[in-house]
């Protein structure tokens, strides 16, 4: 028997309500099917990437969001510019940067004119070692995704996009 963490066992109980509600309309159980196809897809796939980059390489998926985002970065960020980035608070962000600072794969700085400030960026031991993380990380999603096509991917990317401008024109019109 397959042991379920804590989300699984909601998506598997909110799927069995879905399916046993016959009250609800077709699109509202099509709606959630989805929302339950997308989440389910997402953490599948979101465990194996989070432990295969804690066992090779020792850090967390939240610490590999951190040094991938500065990697792509024109220039070093503030807190708040990185924590925007990855959409999470800047508590969220300090504690990351804390340890991967520890590690010597990021420094902060802080300019000279206003002290508050605190740039971080990637030290030459971090760019390098996250160079190598990618490599990997891109080896492993291809793995993944092996029995997808190629067209299958670019389809399945275009209509997410079509569902993220759907939901983030909802919400916006909502607030």
């Amino acid at each position: 028997m397959q042991n379920f963490d804590d989300e699984s066992f909601y998506i598997v109980s909110l799927s069995v309500t879905v399916y046993a509600d016959s009250s609800m309309s077709q699109r509202s159980k099509e709606s959630i099917r989805t929302w339950l196809r997308l989440l389910s897809c997402e953490t599948v796939i979101e465990q194996h990437i989070r432990s295969r980059i804690r066992e090779n390489f020792k850090v967390t998926l939240p610490q590999f969001d951190v040094l991938s985002e500065l990697e792509h970065a024109s220039d070093k960020l503030t807190m708040s510019q990185l924590s925007k980035e990855l959409m999470v608070s800047n508590g969220n962000i300090t504690g990351v940067v804390d340890r991967l600072e520890k590690s010597g794969l990021v420094k902060r700085t802080r300019p000279d004119h206003d002290r508050r400030i605190q740039y971080i960026e990637l030290t030459e031991t971090g760019a390098s070692e996250f160079k190598h993380m990618a490599r990997h990380h891109e080896r492993w999603l291809e793995d993944l995704f092996a029995g997808v096509t190629v067209q299958d991917m670019n389809d399945i990317q275009k209509l997410l996009l079509k569902m993220r401008e759907s939901v983030t024109a909802t919400a916006s019109a909502q607030n």
